[in-house]
């Protein structure tokens, strides 16, 4: 499976935040579609099929958004 870049989901994610933040899905027509829009290409980019899968998934695929795995790291 593609893998979107982390620039790509970064924008999506704020994108759709911003929209639903001004409360899209209650305004113009206009405005529900384009919200409609970044939630589908954020499904498209992650592979999930709504959007709450989305936005998780492409948080987990951020830098910096999982712990480092210290089991490589050896006892001093």
């Amino acid at each position: 499976m593609l893998m979107a870049h982390p620039v790509v989901l970064v924008d999506l994610l704020e994108q759709y935040k911003t929209l639903h933040a001004l409360h899209a899905e209650e305004g113009s027509a206009r405005a529900r579609q384009r919200l409609d829009d970044i939630a589908y290409t954020l499904c498209i980019a992650t592979g999930t099929r709504d959007i709450d899968a989305a936005l998780i998934a492409a948080h987990h695929r951020l830098p910096g958004s999982r712990p480092k795995d210290d089991s490589l790291i050896a006892d001093a």
